[in-house]
């Protein structure tokens, strides 16, 4: 879909008293121009063109990037961009009121003259839900990368290497396959670290028995991919093998029922019902969509309002059970939701391997 198709969608989506939008969050201006600068702010009106606002220094990259919208070069943007559709004739301007500061709001209110300020709400990550096919695309191939960067980074482990290693070796594998950088600062813990969902690597070494928990992705064009593997180094003990027995069919259920339909607050409560019938608890939520941003709509935890899943939205399926002071077990996918069914783009063997 291009550029263009994307504001008229937001356009159409917007309440019925807003003349025009204004799109102050930087990645939401990427989807919506092309443009992929660091300071950018977008004013889509309902009728007449878009105005991409910018400093001085993205001036070429703007006009490239964005050619079919008139560029305006302002250290001001936001606040300029007010007072140009007001200019114009636009008396009703929505604005994403949860990315805008309380000082970024007062600017715009004294910039606004006669203009009144209305929510657009997540009218952009709503649309950002479902991916066209350049965006899958992107997706599929930064998931591709990620799986070779596994299958290399696992001739790495060996007793001696540290966590740290590991994670420099996983975004040289990354970077050396095609991606841009990582999606994310990689999750690398081995042994009693692995029972810390979001722990950060250290200079602690691998140890035969120590399982390794391996959180990571690469990023293609802007679009991330999230794998989680956990495997042995060595032999497993028992109750390795049985945590990740447990996790493995945990997940191979949740994928099982994450298909067009189903509603993420429910899928979140599967996962939770499912691990606490292994005695333990689900301590974060099931999964996440994937897409110009690592964490993005739809979230399948606790709660959740989103909708029930659509075609072409990619999301991931991640339950764990964790061992405080002994280890944990996560398995993670990045999968797209189909009509026709869904497909793990991310395809690593999920059965325990032994190092």
């Amino acid at each position: 879909m291009s550029t263009a198709k994307r504001r008229d969608a937001l356009v159409a989506a917007l309440p019925a008293d807003a003349d025009a939008v204004l799109i102050t969050k930087l990645i939401n201006v990427r989807y919506l121009t092309g443009f992929t600068g660091s300071n950018g702010a977008v004013l889509v009106p309902r009728d007449g063109d878009a105005v991409l606002a910018t400093d001085g220094r993205y001036r070429e990259q703007a006009a490239e990037e964005a050619p079919d919208l008139e560029l305006h070069i302002t250290r001001s943007l936001a606040t300029d961009l007010v007072k140009l559709a007001g200019s114009r004739g636009v008396r009703h301007v929505a604005i994403e009121r949860q990315h805008v500061t309380l000082s970024a709001y007062d600017a715009l209110v004294q910039a606004a003259g006669g203009l009144a300020f209305i929510d657009a709400g997540d009218s952009v990550e709503t649309l950002r839900t479902r991916k066209d096919d350049e965006e899958v695309a992107a997706l599929r191939t930064a998931c591709a990368i990620t799986d070779h960067a596994f299958a290399t980074v696992l001739q790495r482990l060996s007793a001696g290497v540290t966590e740290r290693d590991v994670a420099w070796a996983l975004l040289s594998a990354m970077r050396d396959g095609g991606a841009e950088g990582a999606a994310f600062d990689s999750i690398v813990a081995f042994g009693p670290n692995s029972a810390i969902p979001h722990h950060q690597p250290t200079d602690r070494p691998l140890e035969p028995g120590d399982l390794v928990k391996l959180d990571f992705g690469a990023q293609v064009s802007g679009y991330h991919a999230d794998m989680t593997r956990t495997v042995v180094l060595g032999t497993a003990a028992d109750w390795q093998r049985e945590l990740h027995a447990q996790v493995a069919e945990i997940q191979q259920r949740c994928r099982a029922a994450t298909v067009v339909g189903a509603t993420p607050v429910d899928l979140d409560q599967l996962a939770q019902r499912l691990v606490a019938d292994t005695g333990h608890a689900l301590v974060h939520g099931l999964g996440h969509g994937v897409g110009l941003e690592i964490h993005e709509q739809p979230f399948l935890v606790p709660g959740s309002s989103a909708a029930t899943l659509d075609d072409r939205i990619p999301v991931t399926v991640e339950p764990g059970i964790y061992l405080p002071g002994k280890g944990g077990v996560r398995i993670e996918d990045t999968v797209l939701v189909g009509a026709e069914g869904t497909e793990a783009l991310t395809s690593s063997p999920r059965e325990l391997v032994e190092i």
